[in-house]
């Protein structure tokens, strides 16, 4: 299927490794061409030789968006590079896990500054590109924010807020042009989940594909997913057949959320 993207100026942030960097090959290989971020600049000149060989052309930026300042210089980059934005996927953040009596303030406000803030102001500076472009903005929050966890307190909460603020921003996107709306990916193949699952095995002495059996059931999922399938669903949303798709929060986690 063609999905109409081509020609499409993306920007992914949080694209050197993992569901962003999927996000911003699949974006590629639809015909955009991409912003890319992260902190990781060996990783992301990989990315862009990737791009490149799909005939696009990529950018990419170490700013930190921590920083106050690099969402505007951020955005700057992209009008000079490119001229245009057309897809915004705020990917960046991860947060650290732990018991809440021993995780310190100065871990809370990393987690927020870098998975909300950063995101809302990064969205705040773009926002005029993406209304001439009538583009679209998608967020990546985590399941973790409808099916809290003790141990990950703070990546709850941070994505529950990004939900949160995607509806409240999906209703400036009614009236300004700008599709809005947000994935909440469930156990995805990456180097966090990887992670879990040598630690499991070594505290547990269980090899590795048996830690992989006991969390499929614990979370009780079809399967894990892989990063390629959080990327097609950003493609589709971001194309004409995805339109209509708006102020909303998807859950892609093989079952796992069973509310409503």
């Amino acid at each position: 299927m063609d999905l109409g993207l081509a020609g499409k100026v993306a920007l992914v942030t949080g694209s050197s490794r993992g569901i962003g960097r999927a996000i911003a090959v699949t974006l590629a290989a639809e015909g955009c061409d991409v912003m890319l971020t992260g902190r990781d600049e060996a990783a992301l000149k990989e990315v862009a030789a990737e791009i490149a060989k799909l005939g696009r052309k990529a950018q990419f930026s170490t700013l930190d968006l921590r920083e106050e300042k690099a969402s505007a210089a951020l955005a700057a980059a992209v009008k000079k590079e490119f001229g245009r934005l057309d897809i915004l996927v705020n990917n960046a953040g991860a947060t650290t896990r732990g018991d809440f009596r021993k995780l310190t303030d100065a871990e809370w406000k990393d987690g927020f500054e870098l998975k909300f803030f950063a995101h809302v102001r990064l969205a705040r500076e773009t926002w005029a590109l993406l209304t001439v472009s009538r583009g679209s903005l998608i967020t990546i929050a985590g399941i973790g924010g409808k099916e809290p966890e003790a141990e990950f307190g703070i990546g709850s909460s941070v994505n529950a807020a990004c939900v949160a603020w995607t509806k409240a921003l999906a209703d400036v996107g009614k009236k300004e042009g700008v599709q809005v709306n947000a994935i909440n990916p469930g156990r995805v193949e990456t180097e966090r989940l990887w992670r879990r699952i040598r630690e499991r095995s070594k505290s547990s002495g269980l090899d590795e594909a048996k830690v992989r059996g006991e969390f499929q059931q614990e979370f009780g999922i079809t399967r894990f997913g892989l990063t390629d399938d959080i990327a097609g669903l950003i493609a589709f949303i971001a194309s004409p057949q995805g339109r209509w798709l708006h102020g909303t929060a998807i859950d892609m986690d093989g079952g796992e959320v069973r509310g409503v």
